[in-house]
């Protein structure tokens, strides 16, 4: 089987790598996605592992269609018999067409939802279908004419761990927040701070990466109620991912936001993910920290964008935090993630090096700024 883990774009790199480690094979990467082959295993691990993908399906089928008829005979022919129950709920809940002679949305659902129907009638014998069981949903995308047709494994988007208590405002989603401390290179020996945390999810991903906890070992996905896969895989990959757990290490995270309640719940979210031992949480100003080691590295999703701040006070921040840096933790590692296009002039320097990522759909650059490499400290 082939498997798809999706990607927000600007990360298909950092998922190629988390395949990589998890051992699955015939890995390619393309835009928004990263593909792979494995089995039920594969799949499960996927689900319960990744920590920068949005999302795990299986690849159903992909064919070029310029007629609606063509569309329809391609759907038709897939094996959906071996995946969705008789009583599965099968929604085709996203389509996407995009350059493509087959453009309309809404004709691309109703035709493929009744090829799949066709299908599933030469094999369970029925005319109508209640669909009041496990759910498979299926997501079309076509490009030039070229259709891929997805089930979905995952539900809930993978970003979801469970530990957010609270929704705070323009919070960073936990999938990017965990590939920004990845592209840092930051390592577990090393201390980290977030002096902009919010609610804490930069340093929460931090500690969960440190400690090998699988970002979902605590939730459930779709595919546990499909009858194709046993129920046994998730057990044993769960119990294999809790009995990887590395508890030993001594972590030094501090993260600190001006405002209170945004701590507050910040506490409350990293108790719920098991760290709350390995994070320092304070209520500070940044320009009131003071450096809790020589070395280390700073993350930060500062505030951004016309809903939070005008370009006035953003520059005023972003310039203020310059002065931090250069003055607090002069042989520290920075990395800011911003859409302030002249961030690099109101912080007074340029990056070492900048990547294009999208938060939010907002599309943003990760500045980073490589310090001193004594001591240990590697980027």
């Amino acid at each position: 089987m082939i498997f798809i883990a999706s990607a927000t774009m600007g990360l298909e790199s950092v998922v190629k790598e988390e395949c990589l480690a998890l051992g699955f094979k015939n890995i390619k990467v393309f835009d928004g996605r990263v593909e792979f082959e494995g089995d039920f295993k594969d799949l499960v691990k996927a689900n319960i592992y990744l920590r920068c993908s949005d999302r795990v399906f299986i690849k159903m089928a992909e064919f070029k269609a310029l007629s609606y008829e063509e569309l329809f005979q391609n759907v038709k022919a897939i094996e959906w018999q071996d995946f969705i129950d008789e009583n599965g709920e099968f929604p085709i809940s996203w389509v996407s067409s995009v350059k493509s002679k087959l453009y309309s949305k809404s004709d691309i659902q109703r035709i493929s939802k009744k090829a799949i129907v066709e299908k599933l009638k030469e094999k369970y014998k029925r005319e109508i279908f209640l669909e009041n069981g496990a759910l498979y949903s299926i997501k079309i995308q076509c490009h030039k004419d070229i259709f891929i047709v997805m089930l979905d494994s995952s539900g809930e988007a993978l970003t979801k761990r469970g530990y957010r208590a609270i929704k705070r405002l323009a919070p960073i989603k936990e999938t990017l927040a965990a590939a920004l401390v990845y592209l840092s290179k930051w390592k577990p020996d090393e201390v980290l701070l977030d002096a902009m945390c919010g609610t804490g999810t930069i340093a929460i991903e931090a500690a969960m990466i440190a400690r090998n906890i699988a970002p979902g070992a605590n939730r459930n996905f779709a595919a546990e109620k499909w009858s194709v896969i046993d129920e046994k895989l998730w057990t044993d990959i769960r119990d294999e991912a809790f009995s990887s757990e590395d508890l030993s290490k001594e972590l030094k995270i501090y993260a600190s936001d001006i405002d209170e309640k945004s701590i507050e719940v910040a506490k409350e979210n990293a108790e719920k993910a098991g760290v709350e031992e390995d994070i320092i949480f304070e209520v500070k100003d940044f320009k009131d920290i003071e450096s809790p080691a020589k070395y280390g590295a700073v993350i930060v999703n500062p505030p951004y964008g016309e809903r939070l701040m005008n370009d006035e006070d953003i520059e005023e921040l972003y310039r203020d935090f310059g002065k931090f840096c250069k003055k607090n933790l002069a042989k520290w590692s920075y990395y800011i993630i911003t859409s302030y296009e002249d961030f690099e002039k109101a912080f007074g320097k340029p990056a070492t090096k900048n990547r294009k990522l999208y938060n939010g759909g907002i599309k943003c650059y990760y500045y980073q700024y490589f310090g001193d490499r004594k001591n240990g400290y590697r980027n």
